[in-house]
């Protein structure tokens, strides 16, 4: 059941659905404007928010940002009329290229068959729309291409593109006076490989640029709104696990050996499902 959270009057999320795909949305209130962060993996999922925020008593958005072009994260947006759309120029190119598909059972799995789509998101999409394929994507009005500071009234969000193994066009939101870094999927595995991978130097990177940002509070996309110390904790783990994947590359074992004497214990289901991430990572570069 989804429910709709306010960190601070200024910071809103709700949370997300595993079973059909919805990842938490973001809510920035400013004085003057309101920013939905990511629309929705549905026109139902849009509305869903909409009811949240009029129960609340809050303003309905005016501006919607999107963290990268993946179904789950923009097929909400064809219901909300009236925004002003902002995207990174890559993530409207790719979802251009969405524009000549159909989404019934068998375009699905023709493009399963062929490797365009994978099964998860077949899955999820089968379960969020039934068999009333009405979804229309729409692309975003608004562009840039490196970094975009909105000013709200009162609280500014700061639209950067970072990129990364998940979705080469991925843009972190960060909420300066709130301290919020809004990750999206930017640090999830690629799931469109043939085998779902990270990469070493992509995930280096990568951390090494969401340090840069004076963040207290992180929201992963599909997963929880988290403390600095507890990203803090992911950080530093993923980091391990990317540097033994550049001494070890491709060697599950050996990563595996290291990792254990590095922490004292066995590994958990989490880090031995990342190590097989950065060894897929390691054979298919």
């Amino acid at each position: 059941m989804q429910t709709f959270i306010p960190h601070s009057p200024r910071f809103w999320y709700m949370t997300p659905v595993a079973e059909t795909d919805r990842p938490i949305l973001g809510v920035v209130v400013g004085e003057t404007h309101t920013l939905l962060i990511d629309a929705g993996n549905s026109e139902s999922h849009a509305n869903d928010l909409f009811a949240a925020m009029d129960a609340e008593g809050l303003k309905r958005p005016t501006l919607v940002a999107l963290t990268h072009w993946h179904w789950d994260h923009i097929f909400g947006l064809s219901a909300l009329t009236g925004l002003v759309s902002i995207a990174s120029t890559d993530t409207k190119n790719r979802m251009a290229r969405l524009l000549p598909y159909e989404w019934d059972d068998a375009s699905l799995d023709e493009r399963v068959k062929s490797g365009i789509e994978i099964p998860f998101c077949a899955d999820a999409i089968r379960l969020e729309f039934g068999t009333e394929r009405t979804m229309r994507v729409v692309l975003p009005t608004v562009t840039f291409d490196d970094t975009l500071t909105l000013d709200l009234g009162g609280v500014h969000v700061v639209l950067k593109h970072v990129g990364g193994d998940h979705a080469a066009d991925s843009v972190v939101a960060y909420i300066p006076e709130e301290k919020v870094l809004f990750l999206g999927d930017a640090l999830y595995a690629n799931l469109y490989a043939p085998s779902w991978r990270m990469t070493a130097e992509a995930t280096l990177r990568l951390l090494d640029l969401l340090d840069r940002f004076d963040a207290d509070v992180y929201v992963w996309s599909h997963g929880e709104v988290v403390s600095r110390e507890a990203f803090e904790k992911d950080r530093d783990m993923l980091r391990e696990l990317a540097h033994l994947a550049l001494d070890f590359p491709g060697n599950e074992a050996v990563m595996t050996a290291q990792y254990e004497q590095k922490v004292g214990r066995t590994v958990n289901e989490e880090e031995r499902e990342l190590i097989t991430f950065f060894v897929n990572g390691s054979s298919e570069t």
